[in-house]
């Protein structure tokens, strides 16, 4: 069996082994965070994704 060379590995993939490494880590900790719209005129739209586990602004605490 041959490992894949890390330097091979797309942005997507190092960034799902980088947040999923920890002890505690899961799945979830790799979700997507923010969604990225482009409108026709280049305009670039940047949200919080709404499967976002943490999400700014106050704590309802």
């Amino acid at each position: 069996m041959t490992q894949k060379d890390p330097a091979d590995k797309s942005f997507d993939e190092k960034r799902h082994d980088q947040l999923t490494t920890a002890p505690k880590a899961d799945e979830g900790d790799a979700a997507p965070r923010v969604t990225l719209n482009e409108q026709a005129d280049g305009v670039k739209r940047i949200d919080v994704a709404d499967t976002a586990a943490v999400r700014p602004g106050k704590t309802s605490e």
